[in-house]
């Protein structure tokens, strides 16, 4: 059984309450005291009024004589009850009226308590608001808690502080995702052309023909894994811009154009495609469909199958056949550069970037990405949640 645990509301309000409870219960036994001390003593207040057995006597002068010692005694007793009957009901009706008037006083004292206890927890709620709202699109929010100099408004201001220095981060990390992008690019793309202009020419040797081939091997491989950490940096820094997108349009696109690689694989496609639409990045979630789709084709058996369902939840739903994959290896595969050892690592081409990638953008986009082993048909079953 869990323990309970009450909210920082309900604990000033238990605070504010208890406490004045603790002063009212206080202020009470004070009151009770005063009162008591204040009411006459039944046997002092009764040798006060000796005149009254001598009334009584006088009202009866056959038996004033023999009868005034006990009429005065008699007297006295009787006052003395009075007095002691009535300091009892005194005290008693103040005892109880009191504890009333401090129930009702507490009960008030704690919704009074619960309203400050949210009044003073306002500024809280306000930075709990700004930190949920937060994103790497949308860091020029702030605070800006207006009020004294006190302890809430330094820890706004300090929160506002960081997000100043995040943001200066973030825009640091864009501008050198920008420039990575474009310095890694170029070259590659230079080498590239002039292997292939090497090669064009018909009095190249077998030698240079051979050790082209395999530069321009090296050279695609590389371009693949600069586009894959590109797109990781891209989709870890979280969405620019956000816009309704046909997921199924998407997975359709791709189908279409992963025919002839599933084709030269010996691999069939199979999908199910009902309307889905999902807020996002309409370039990232075409990478993320695309990486799921070729990795189930790559790392699949010939005459193996892949299976793409788009529309309920999870939203996307890739199955693929091929070699068995150990339940505790499959967390692995999600992480950058990490891929099984055996036939799904035989393609050298890819880095291992493919479903870091996928969960990457998904979690971009709010969502999730898992997977587990497909069964008794080997591969893998990758189930991405997109709200």
């Amino acid at each position: 059984m869990k323990p309970l645990r009450l909210s920082l509301r309900s604990k000033l309000t238990v605070l504010y309450g208890g406490a004045f409870l603790i002063v009212g219960l206080a202020l009470l036994i004070v009151n009770y005291l005063l009162v008591s001390s204040s009411l006459p003593e039944s046997a002092a207040f009764a040798e006060t009024v000796p005149g009254l057995a001598v009334q009584r006597a006088q009202a009866y002068p056959m038996d004033s004589a023999t009868n005034l010692p006990t009429e005065r005694a008699q007297a006295t007793q009787l006052v003395a009850t009075s007095i002691t009957e009535y300091r009892s009901d005194v005290l008693s009706t103040l005892l109880w009226q009191s504890l009333v008037a401090l129930a009702i006083a507490g009960a008030l004292a704690v919704l009074f308590g619960w309203l400050m206890a949210s009044r003073v927890l306002r500024p809280l709620h306000a930075i709990t608001a700004t930190a949920r709202k937060l994103g790497a699109e949308n860091l020029d929010r702030r605070i800006d808690l207006d009020g004294p100099d006190d302890e809430l408004k330094e820890l706004a201001d300090t929160f506002d502080g960081m997000l100043d220095r995040l943001a200066v981060s973030f825009d640091s990390q864009k501008r050198f995702v920008a420039n990575a992008s474009h310095e890694l690019r170029t070259p590659l793309a230079v080498q590239r052309t002039l292997v292939e202009v090497a090669m064009a020419d018909p009095d190249v040797s077998p030698e240079v023909r051979k050790l082209g081939e395999h530069l321009i091997y090296t050279n695609e491989r590389s371009e693949r894994m600069i586009e894959g950490l590109l797109v990781l940096a891209r989709s870890d820094r979280g969405l620019t811009a956000r816009g309704p997108v046909r997921l199924d349009e998407i997975a359709a696109t791709v189908i279409r154009s992963a025919t002839a690689m599933a084709e030269e694989a010996g691999v069939t496609v199979e999908s199910r495609l009902r309307p889905r639409t999902v807020s996002g990045d309409p370039v990232l979630l075409e990478r993320l469909v695309t990486n799921l789709v070729h990795n189930a084709i790559t790392y699949n058996r010939k005459g193996g199958w892949i299976h793409v369902d788009i529309g309920g939840d999870p939203a996307l739903v890739v199955r693929n056949t091929g070699p068995q994959v150990p339940l505790d290896a499959v967390p692995a595969l999600f992480e950058p550069f990490r891929r099984l050892s055996g036939d799904r690592t035989g393609d050298s081409r890819n880095a291992g970037l493919g479903l870091s990638i996928v969960r990457s953008i998904a979690t971009a986009h709010a969502g999730t990405a898992g997977a587990e082993p497909g069964g008794r048909g080997g591969g893998l079953v990758v189930r991405v949640r997109l709200p």
